[in-house]
């Protein structure tokens, strides 16, 4: 069975093809009990892992502090599923998460279905379809599991948590500047310092090509991948009109500098627009953010318009986030502006943010049960004896409740 679906950005065609097979037309009964006693019953599918005590609980404080930081902004929460038909998924990514999707068969419709490898196409959805007629700009936020087909090679895992917020209706430097902020503000709020946001102008080389800088259209793609490689000598080979662009890749460093470089050049309203809007959104962020600038950056921008960034943090290998500018499908064919940023905090869970130190109380059999609701109430976490033989201690309580109060092991 092979499934076909263009992918809008680019109609990039995207042949997947699906091989669906039920093992048991296949093998007898006694040969899958067999299989599936040789196989350890604790085994996860590459990729895949359980989160346990403490993590999986800092993982959800940490997403309800990005939430609640967005809430606090005007962003409502939507809760999209886990799964959607397959071609009403592809038709909205934009990127090539399209490629990177699970499927299978729905026993209920026959249709495919997809796991979904990004929330932001979901959320798009959801704004220009269940609400269509919500006054604008929209704000709504999310959280939720995504699954990938295979791992990258900076992240192993195929499961992560995303988290983030999205402006439907506007894509304006004031909207920019507010996405940045909520973002920032959320990773402090989460105890993340050391912030570094890499800001790209992921449509500048269209700009440029369409007027200062003048490309063939057979020479935009190859001009975009040398910059976005800062491979100099590439660029140089293409000839005369694509070593015009070589001054891009020396704009590209500590945001600045970087910018000084890149008002350096006279190359019209296209970038002069480009300019101001950077330093519009780079005036509120604190001196405790680091900002760096590479202009042409495309890698993952794919699908963003004429801005868009990264968040880096100082310990981390590869993003904890990226977010910029984009264009939302309508239901009539007219396309809608929007911006926003995804978090995936994983690898600050397994580095120990989001995670509290609480008090625990062991409540004897016959304890005060007015005593432990109120004590429940002060903060403490009680774990009541179901028999004489529990142990308070080896339950992980660093007190017991006695007539007088709590008292330390």
């Amino acid at each position: 069975m092979v499934c076909r679906a263009g992918e809008r950005a680019g109609a990039v065609e995207i042949n997947c093809p699906v091989v669906l097979l039920d093992c048991r037309a296949i093998f007898s009964k006694e040969a899958r009990m067999s299989m599936n006693s040789a196989i350890n019953t604790g085994l996860l599918p590459e990729g895949l892992s359980d989160r346990l005590p403490p993590q999986a609980e800092a993982s959800a404080r940490l997403v309800r502090t990005v939430l609640d930081t967005a809430a606090s902004y005007g962003y409502a929460r939507v809760m999209p599923p886990m799964a959607e038909f397959e071609e009403t998924l592809v038709g909205r990514l934009q990127s090539a998460g399209a490629q990177d999707m699970l499927r299978a068969i729905d026993p209920v419709s026959q249709r495919t279905l997809a796991l979904r490898p990004d929330i932001t196409a979901q959320v798009g959805r959801i704004a220009a379809t269940r609400m269509a007629g919500a006054a604008r700009p929209l704000r709504l936020s999310y959280a939720g599991q995504v699954l990938k087909l295979r791992a990258d090679q900076l992240r192993p895992e195929r499961e992560e948590m995303q988290v983030g917020a999205e402006l439907i209706g506007a894509d304006s430097e004031s909207a920019a500047t507010e996405i940045v902020s909520v973002a920032i503000e959320a990773l402090q709020k989460a105890g993340l310092a050391d912030i570094t946001i890499d800001f790209t102008l992921p449509d500048l080389v269209d700009q440029l090509a369409a007027g200062p800088l003048p490309l063939p259209a057979d020479l935009v793609v190859p001009v975009r991948e040398r910059l976005d490689a800062k491979d100099a000598g590439g660029l140089v080979a293409l000839g005369d009109q694509a070593a015009a662009y070589l001054p891009l890749i020396e704009a590209a460093g500590p945001f600045h500098a970087a910018m000084e470089k890149l008002e350096a050049l006279d190359l019209g309203e296209a970038l002069a627009s480009r300019i101001a809007a950077l330093r519009a959104i780079a005036k509120p962020i604190g001196w405790d953010i680091t900002l760096t600038l590479d202009p042409t950056e495309r890698h993952g921008f794919e699908y963003q318009s004429w801005f868009g960034f990264s968040i880096f943090a100082s310990g981390f290998v590869g993003e904890i986030g990226r977010g910029g500018s984009y264009a939302i499908q309508r239901g009539d064919g007219s396309a809608e502006p929007a911006i926003g940023f995804s978090l995936y905090p994983d690898p600050l869970i397994d580095a120990g943010f989001g995670r509290k130190d609480s008090k625990r109380i062991f409540l004897p059999i016959g304890h005060d049960a007015e005593l432990a609701q109120a004590l429940r109430g002060e903060g403490w976490r009680t774990i009541a004896a179901l028999s004489d033989a529990d142990d308070g201690k080896a339950l992980g309580c660093t007190h017991w409740l006695d007539a007088s109060g709590p008292q330390e092991f």
